[in-house]
């Protein structure tokens, strides 16, 4: 079978006719992305309950969010999950990948596979799984029964100060696989000159890793630090399942923010405000991520 091959504009066509050939791509990405987020500002201007006419209140959901004490700390708490989802992932991931890198270790494709296995498994269901872990009478604290350590014990996911960062944990198992394989990509094409290079002029392990290993796994991490981000400001599914926001709302976020208040208080035009805020905060930590990383390698 043979594969199509890209259309080159020829010298003599006029742009605006290659142009053409990107009008049905352009169509889909407008009809299924840009159509909706245009959707979701108009709605966002008006106080709307999804059923009765909308009444216009121009920008007053968005002086909402900022006037809010319980939406700017849901803001907080998706800020607080990026050390869980992408900062902890990372400093692990660039450990293990350089040991493996290193080390060459027998069988690393099967360890790939075994790491990566919490990206290919369901959140529903590793959220249920970790809601198990973290129970009263769950394995943490029979865990920790067992080695003598009762005082610690608590209701992980009911307490006001440990709630939010145990569903952090849960982001930082599941993420530490997708960024030790794909920092272990990155290091498996770095030239071995340079590793000899390191060693000649007397570089141990540690000065090998910032001066060889890191900078040239930086489009690598930039990759994983967005990936990661964005989980993290966009988690939901985590959080509906394990502690719905609670207790409280101590850990509440933006996405379960707009369910709550689309779903549950009728508030669609505040929900849009929220969505169309957290699709700008994403973008523009997107877009200073790859702009370092651009900026770096220039």
């Amino acid at each position: 079978m043979t594969l199509p091959t890209v259309r080159a504009r020829p010298p003599g066509e006029p742009r605006h006719v290659a142009y053409l050939y990107l009008l049905p791509a352009f169509a889909v990405y407008a009809a299924f992305l840009l159509y909706p987020i245009g959707r979701a500002v108009q709605i966002s201007l008006y106080d709307w309950d999804g059923l009765s006419l909308g009444r216009w209140v121009g920008l007053d959901n968005y002086a909402a969010i900022v006037a809010d004490e319980g939406l700017r700390a849901a803001f907080g708490h998706a800020l607080v999950l990026i050390v869980f989802y992408a900062l902890g992932p990372l400093v692990i991931g660039l450990g293990l990948a350089a040991i493996l890198n290193h080390a060459k270790v027998r069988g690393l494709g099967f360890f790939r596979t075994v790491v990566f296995l919490p990206q290919v498994v369901a959140m529903v269901v590793v959220a249920v799984a970790w809601r198990r872990v973290y129970a009263p009478d769950g394995t943490l604290n029979t865990l920790l029964g067992a080695l003598g350590l009762d005082s610690l014990t608590r209701g992980w996911l009911g307490d006001y100060t440990f709630a939010l960062p145990a569903v952090g944990v849960v982001g930082t198992w599941f993420e530490t696989g997708l960024v030790t394989v794909l920092l272990l990509a990155g290091m498996s094409r770095i030239p071995g000159e340079l590793y000899e290079a390191a060693r000649l002029d007397g570089a141990g392990a540690v000065r090998e890793f910032f001066t060889v290993t890191l900078p040239s796994v930086r489009g690598e991490i930039a990759v994983a630090l967005t990936l990661t981000v964005i989980a993290a400001l966009r988690t939901f599914d985590l959080v509906y399942i394990t502690t719905r926001g609670g207790p409280g709302d101590s850990t509440s976020v933006p996405s379960y923010e707009v369910y709550h208040r689309a779903f549950g208080l009728s508030q669609v035009g505040s929900a849009a405000a929220i969505g169309v805020t957290l699709t700008a905060v994403i973008f523009a930590i997107s877009f200073a991520i790859n702009r370092f990383a651009d900026r770096r390698d220039a």
